[in-house]
């Protein structure tokens, strides 16, 4: 579901309505628990948080134009996105993360390498988000980051 919006608040008005409230909420959660020094802007077709080149300058090394990904969210066709690149690249995070699923969420986790796939919009475990956002400063995840490029 690829949706063209220069804003969040943007791509969020163009959602279906349960959506719209799963993803404003999620931003919200987001908006309010990360470390001060990430920005939110769009990238990817999702709203981003990204860590800013005043922090780091090199940018990602995909492309050094953009900004160092760090968390994205989106609504794709079956479910709502909540891609968080720490996961990915940090064992010790990921296995907090999935001991910790199953006290917030009676669904099993569904989830890729960076990304945690929720189906139901309802159900979506909005506190362990907010714990999982608190977890690491743009510059904790710089030198994670520089550390996995090595």
């Amino acid at each position: 579901m690829k949706i063209e919006a220069k804003s969040p608040k943007e791509y969020i008005a163009q959602l279906p309505e349960d959506r719209q409230e799963a993803i404003s909420k999620l931003r919200e959660i987001i908006k309010a628990n990360l470390p001060e020094g990430f920005s939110e802007e769009m990238n990817y077709g999702m709203i981003g948080y990204v860590v800013p080149f005043d922090l780091y300058p090199k940018g990602y090394h995909c492309n050094s134009d953009e900004p160092l990904p760090f968390i994205s969210i989106a609504s794709q066709k079956n479910h709502i996105g909540f891609y968080h690149m720490g996961i990915y690249a940090n064992q010790e995070l990921l296995d907090w993360f999935v001991s910790e699923f199953p006290k917030y969420s009676k669904l099993k986790l569904d989830m890729g390498k960076s990304c945690i796939r929720f189906r139901n919009p309802k159900k979506i475990p909005f506190e362990l988000i907010a714990e999982l956002c608190q977890k690491m400063t743009p510059e904790d995840w710089i030198e994670t980051y520089e550390r996995q490029l090595k």
